[in-house]
């Protein structure tokens, strides 16, 4: 076992004025209850670390805590038999970056029931799919296991270019999908034709402000939607026939203004995408799924890279919405 240790994190604590993010000099109780200890090789940038960061963000119990609701690097501790010192793994969800001390930090130890060893994807391709890119792949995975295929026509990717949605796109094109991207971002046809897209729309609703109609022209076999809100009762009301919708996200409000029209008179089923509570074993399998045959192709075209140091950067720009897929947070050698 190791001994006592001493390690760089960027601690995240509440002030009077908010919530500072700082590199600081910690010790064991920064390293958080478990059986497994990871030398943090990289972590990410996701919409929930920028809330951990924010007042009244919602998501972190307690402060002080590194935030990163997940890391990849290599095991250099385990009581666990399943794991052993050199091997690569990811961890994240549970309660990693909320109540339990993150990735943004040189080490990491979680119980072992939250590691996941690597299989056909380095620690850095690991941390570019990240959390958003797991999600997708959930929710690919949910409308594969509902039989879709190629053959049953477009599929829609909202919200786009976020890290769900250019990851979603990137593993259905190249499942053979003709995938339809909609982003309320002018400029990003190019990346989103290069990742694979047969075509890119805008917003939808396209008029915000229209009454949303109990069904309308049916027009895609099913959608990854990371929007919720309005886009959702759009999407739900133009979905084909024996259809489904996996829904993660919900930037664009809770509140989902739609009847039971579609369910009942169409068939469409709404598949609820959770990555957090995830369980290990479906996880797992999962991960080995994404070193395989849900391997993004383009994860070159889709990661930004900083060091973690700048996260309170990057994580502002997320909540400003000036951020386009992942951002691979450099941990090893940036401290």
């Amino acid at each position: 076992m190791l001994g006592p240790m001493v390690f760089q994190a960027m601690v995240a604590r509440e002030t009077d004025s908010g919530v500072t993010l700082a590199r600081e000099e910690v010790g064991d109780e920064f390293l958080g209850p478990g059986n497994v200890t990871v030398e943090v090789h990289f972590s990410s940038a996701n919409f929930k670390d920028g809330l951990a960061v924010t007042p009244g963000g919602g998501v972190v119990r307690n402060y002080p805590i590194i935030p990163g609701i997940d890391l990849t690097g290599t095991v250099v501790d385990s009581a666990d038999p399943r794991f052993a010192p050199g091997d690569a793994v990811v961890a994240h969800g549970y309660e990693i970056g909320v109540s339990h001390h993150g990735g943004f930090a040189q080490y990491a130890r979680v119980p072992a029931e939250w590691v996941v060893g690597l299989d056909g994807l380095s620690t850095r391709e690991a941390a570019a799919i990240g959390t958003a890119g797991f999600t997708a792949a959930m929710s690919v995975a949910a409308l594969l296991d509902r039989g879709l295929s190629p053959a049953d026509g477009p599929v829609l990717v909202t919200g786009a270019t976020g890290g769900v949605g250019t990851v979603a796109v990137d593993i259905l094109a190249g499942l053979g999908f003709e995938v339809v991207a909609s982003t309320g971002k002018a400029d990003a046809g190019e990346l989103l034709s290069a990742l694979g897209a047969k075509s890119v729309i805008g917003r939808l609703p396209e008029d915000p402000a229209a009454k949303i109609r109990p069904l309308g022209k049916a027009q895609w076999a099913a959608a990854v939607d990371s929007v919720g809100g309005a886009s959702l009762a759009y999407i739900l009301s133009t979905v084909k026939y024996g259809g489904a919708v996996a829904v993660s996200g919900l930037t664009g409000g809770t509140a989902l203004p739609t009847t039971v029209m579609p369910f009942i008179l169409r068939g469409v089923s709404l598949l609820g995408i959770d990555s957090v509570n995830f369980p290990i074993d479906a996880r797992r399998a999962l991960w080995t799924r994404l070193g395989g045959d849900l391997k993004p192709q383009h994860l070159s075209a889709i990661e930004h890279y900083a060091p973690v140091t700048d996260a309170e950067k990057v994580l502002r720009d997320i909540h400003a919405g000036g951020h386009s897929g992942r951002t691979v947070l450099g941990v090893a050698g940036e401290f």
